[in-house]
């Protein structure tokens, strides 16, 4: 296998793997309690103090770091390093309350890009390739970090960000861009204007794709390789913990490396914080091992996934998650039922149905109501209104099998649904309005 990034690194055995765990783990845990009052705070508040530190097998002994104390925190609270040594800020959407605001020193940016360049190696990436970087930049991670990670494999960097789809065809055709990195709905939305442009893969020189930042299915993976004429891969991360770059797939496509020497992976019991065994399904936790200005030990991930070490076809050793299976805080409960909207995905795909959708919970007379509205194509929606009532019916039935309640469906006109650019809004809960 070659193009490698770091193939001493990524190749290497567990045992050599757990000794720089080791040693960097007790060096962050020592950072962190020595440079955050906030650390020292719930360190002491556990009895437990860096000296209890000698190894990885002593990380459950401290305590975890949720999203509410990073916001607890805001802005300076985590803060481990001088703001003069801090050479920049990014931030979340903060679509759920108060943003968190992440600091990097110099030595920060050059990890997560190292992070997010194996990523793109990883995927047939070279200096010879033309890399589109279509997310957002300015405070997202998104596309700074596979932009400096694209910088450093040395190819050709677009830095087109979200938007104007138009134009980012045109560069794509005129500059001959082989590998695009953004968010699947927004490359599901690029292979859809292509194709209403009169145009196919065959115009285009994409042989890869990296997309994340959203939850999307294996269906929608499929989908959005045959509009587009690549084979997509799938990358992890999050603002909290640097940005894009914590894992990422490889050419077997069957789980995300974790780059583990920067970052320790555990699976959780999401209820009792429980550390659970290898293979066993629960809530994602990461401890930064690299991080100077804003270390994280144990942090609540709330994604729910599974850990596996397993031999790859790529060669690399790095243990492998699942791609998250929902979210242990944006689960949908409906009428007593969990529900996640990447099952609702998977039925519509199934179906022969478009990614583009919206779920709407809402509550009557004490009852939670579950509308699902799913855009038609222009072939479909030319069927007389007794076949798309006739359709609805169906697609009720096959959503009550995989959700075990039934759903009221509503097919829509084509272009009915707002198209996303950046992350997509699949959810609307409107009980959380009423409450």
């Amino acid at each position: 296998m070659e193009n490698y990034y770091q193939k001493d690194i990524e190749t290497m055995s567990k045992e050599g793997l757990r000794e720089i765990q080791n040693e960097r783990l007790v060096k962050q845990v020592r950072h962190a309690y020595k440079n955050v009052p906030y650390y020292q705070k719930i360190m002491d508040e556990k009895g437990v103090s860096p000296d209890d530190i000698k190894s990885v097998d002593d990380l459950h002994k401290l305590p975890f770091l949720t999203k509410s104390d990073l916001r607890d925190a805001y802005p300076y609270g985590l803060l481990a390093k001088p703001l003069s040594e801090c050479v920049r800020i990014q931030s979340t959407s903060g679509t759920t309350g108060k943003r968190v605001v992440v600091f990097y020193t110099q030595h920060d940016v050059d990890v997560w890009e190292q992070c997010c360049a194996r990523a793109i190696m990883a995927v047939g990436g070279t200096k010879d390739d033309v890399c589109q970087v279509c997310y957002g930049y300015g405070l997202f991670t998104g596309g700074a970090g596979l932009h400096g990670g694209s910088h450093k494999v040395g190819s050709l960097t677009l830095p087109m960000s979200s938007g104007n789809t138009e134009r980012q065809i045109q560069f794509m055709r005129d500059l001959g861009s082989t590998i695009l990195c953004c968010t699947p709905s927004y490359a599901a939305y690029i292979g859809e204007s292509l194709h209403e442009m009169g145009l196919s893969a065959d115009d285009i020189k994409l042989k890869a794709g990296i997309f994340g930042a959203e939850p999307w299915t294996e269906e929608m993976r499929r989908d959005i390789e045959k509009t587009l004429g690549i084979k997509a891969y799938d990358i992890y991360g999050l603002t909290e913990m640097c940005g894009p770059g914590v894992s990422f797939e490889c050419s077997a496509q069957t789980g995300m490396h974790i780059n583990e020497d920067y970052f320790i992976p555990e699976i959780i019991d999401p209820d009792t914080g429980e550390v659970l065994p290898e293979g066993a399904k629960g809530e994602l936790v990461f401890t930064t091992l690299d991080k100077e200005a804003f270390p994280l030990i144990r942090y609540r991930t709330r994604d729910i996934c599974v850990l596996k070490r397993e031999k790859c076809s790529c060669g690399r050793t790095l243990i492998k998650m699942t791609k998250p299976m929902g979210r242990s805080d944006d689960m949908l409960i409906i009428r007593g039922v969990n529900v996640f909207p990447s099952q609702i995905e998977t039925v519509l795909l199934e179906q022969g149905y478009s990614p583009n959708y919206r779920i709407e919970v809402d509550r009557e007379n004490n009852n939670d109501t579950l509308d699902i509205y799913v855009e038609l194509n222009s072939e479909q929606f030319s069927d007389t209104v007794k076949e798309i009532a006739g359709k609805e019916k169906q697609l009720a039935a096959a959503m009550k099998t995989m959700l075990g309640i039934n759903p009221k469906m509503h097919l829509v006109p084509p272009k009915s649904i707002a198209r996303s650019e950046g992350k997509a809004v699949r959810v609307v809960d409107k009980r959380k309005l009423h409450d």
